[in-house]
């Protein structure tokens, strides 16, 4: 039990870690927007490669945070039904949940995402507008990385949820 709970602990750590990344992403791209904005309206001047760069940095910044995210349950549910449940039944929802829903879904994306990624580098895809940034296999490969992620999220969801179900209350540390 002491070996699950760790490897619990270490997922989620991951994605606390990838989520505090994502919060720097926001102020970033919260930075280059407003300095976009401010060339496009006081100086009549704008360049293709922020707007990319404004737009990049939104797809990594979902990305990275969809793991967080679902670390913190705050992922969209509806929660009419579950939120009177008490939390054996919502642990056996949950497990429901990763194993019918999350894990084969996080598959296909991964599945399809890798390859996507895979030919946007071996081709060294850049933007195809002139002016545009190099180098959006850097983009794509966030997509397989982090569905990776939430992958393993739900696999520590699914074995927290096991856990209650068995009786095995695993002591929250948030």
């Amino acid at each position: 039990m002491a070996f699950l709970q760790r490897f619990l602990k270490y997922i989620t750590l991951i994605n606390e870690q990838l989520g505090k990344i994502a919060g720097w992403v926001a102020l970033a791209m919260v930075l280059i927007v407003t300095l976009d904005v401010i060339m496009r309206y006081l100086f009549n001047l704008t360049f293709v490669c922020v707007q990319e760069l404004e737009w990049h940095l939104f797809g990594v910044l979902f990305l990275l945070g969809a793991g967080y995210t679902l670390a913190h349950d705050g992922h969209v549910r509806v929660d009419i039904f579950y939120q009177r449940l008490n939390k054996r039944q919502q642990a056996w929802i949950n497990l429901i949940g990763v194993i019918v829903f999350l894990l084969p879904g996080r598959f296909l994306v991964v599945d399809t995402s890798y390859n996507f990624f895979l030919n946007s580098l071996h081709m060294q895809e850049g933007s195809p507008d002139p002016g545009g940034l190099p180098a959006r296999y850097v983009l794509k490969f966030f997509i397989p990385f982090s569905f990776v992620m939430v992958g393993l999220q739900g696999v520590a969801l699914g074995l927290k949820s096991l856990l209650i179900i068995l009786g095995h209350e695993e002591e929250e540390s948030k």
